[in-house]
């Protein structure tokens, strides 16, 4: 995997739900499979993502759904996310590392640690360290890429939803660096349909080009596939017809500047990135 080149292109993550229980109904983990078959399972769909044009592939081994808005589920122990996700990893790093860069989507240190030893280059921590704040000190002892999340339990905002996501999201970089990750290896995500109603998940898609001037310029991560403010704009579409509605979300974070977009069906989306990189990203 070469080094991500920033402004040059946007980078697409295909996931890897390597869990029994996605919101969005792709994950992998099923019980009736035994962990041969779930690497295999996760080794055909991601390379599906690569030969569509992935960059990046982000493997999960807990399920992150906001419990305001799906409910409880249960708990996953670090031993448990790791035997899911590790062995993934670690198929992907040998299979599409030359191709790919693979991240680990998790909040415990252990699994960060465990996916960065296996190969992972990137950890993408949905709680930015405030759940663990070793998944920190994993990134920066191994010299990785950070992805620091805004979320919240619930999603209430009495200044303002912009205002709280900027300085929460602020003082988590700031976490970050002193934990020791390199500042040229963060970057952020707004933390679309976490901790946010769609009304909130909205003011923040238009408001992206103003949040990414407000974090410095700091590389920017954009995840609205199949997501729940999808379904509302649509009427009430399930997730697996929020495709369209997935495809127009990304080309206008694109156009605010989205230099990742993280996606479930890459290779549509992959098609609406190349269109919009070749508008936004044009030069005379």
């Amino acid at each position: 995997m070469t080094e991500l080149r920033w402004g040059e292109r946007t980078y697409v993550m295909g996931i890897v739900n390597v869990t029994p229980d996605s919101f969005s109904g792709d994950g992998i983990a099923t019980d009736d499979r035994s962990e041969a078959e779930i690497v295999a399972a996760a080794v055909e769909q991601a390379r599906g993502f690569v030969e569509a044009g992935a960059q990046l592939l982000d493997v999960g081994g807990e399920s992150s759904r906001p419990a305001q808005f799906y409910g409880e589920h249960p708990l996953v122990s670090a031993e448990e996310e790791a035997a899911r996700a590790i062995p993934v990893v670690a198929a992907l790093v040998a299979d599409f590392g030359d191709r790919a860069g693979v991240s680990i989507d998790t909040t415990k240190g252990s699994v960060a640690r465990d996916a960065l030893a296996a190969g992972a280059t990137i950890v993408n921590d949905v709680w930015s360290g405030q759940h663990d704040s070793e998944t920190l000190t994993a990134a920066a002892e191994a010299g990785a890429h950070l992805v620091v999340m805004h979320n919240r339990e619930v999603a209430e905002y009495p200044t303002g939803v912009f205002d709280e996501v900027v300085s929460w999201l602020r003082a988590r970089v700031d976490e970050a660096v002193a934990a020791g990750v390199q500042s040229d290896r963060l970057i952020v995500d707004p933390g679309i349909g976490f901790g946010k109603t769609p009304a909130h998940s909205i003011e923040m898609l238009h408001r992206l080009e103003e949040f990414k001037e407000a974090m410095g310029g700091l590389p920017l991560l954009v995840g609205t596939s199949r997501k729940r403010v999808i379904g509302e704009l649509l009427g009430g579409a399930p997730p697996d017809q929020r495709l369209e509605g997935t495809a127009a979300s990304m080309a206008l974070a694109i156009g605010a500047g989205a230099d990742i977009v993280r996606v479930h069906d890459v290779e549509a989306i992959m098609k609406t990135v190349r269109v919009s990189d070749g508008i936004v990203r044009w030069r005379p």
